[in-house]
């Protein structure tokens, strides 16, 4: 499994907003090539988001299904990506003060990543999902200094 951490300069509430836009799920999940469709009742349980993920010429259509939905606290998904599987992704929002201590657990599901699991593969997973963690706080701290009117912290 691997497991990322990162305090977002915003509440909760705030990085639920974004998290509750399946069209804006592109914006900060690394590998997202196109949001295809986002169901209109994401990210209640068993919601769909379509989305087209590669790396360079290789694209491949994904589906990810809400599992777990308790707003503003935790989502969990299953992102499946045929031939290779599917994999649990869990999201918690911890209140820490004013911000969010956001945690993201990947673990795979099923298909050859289940075989492959391990420490070259939970390591290159959480490179990218620290990357994807990095883009979701700029988002959210861009969006909060818009709203308000301020500057962003340093």
């Amino acid at each position: 499994m691997a497991r990322n951490r990162r305090l977002i300069l915003n509440s909760p509430s705030e990085v639920w907003r974004l998290l509750s836009d399946g069209h804006r799920y592109g914006e900060w999940v690394t590998g997202t090539r196109e949001v295809l469709a986002a169901d209109p009742h994401w990210p209640e349980v068993g919601a769909r988001l379509k989305v087209r993920v590669g790396v360079g010429p290789v694209t491949l259509d994904d589906t990810c299904v809400v599992r777990i939905c308790e707003p503003q606290h935790r989502l969990e998904l299953e992102a499946k990506a045929d031939p290779f599987g599917a994999a649990r992704i869990a999201m918690e929002l911890l209140p820490w003060g004013e911000h969010t201590l956001f945690t993201l657990d990947w673990h795979p599901l099923r298909g050859p990543g289940t075989r492959m699991h391990g420490l070259p593969v939970d390591y290159i997973v959480a490179v990218r999902n620290g990357m994807m963690l990095t883009k979701l706080a700029r988002i959210a701290v861009r969006e909060h200094v818009g709203s308000v009117g301020g500057r962003a912290p340093a």
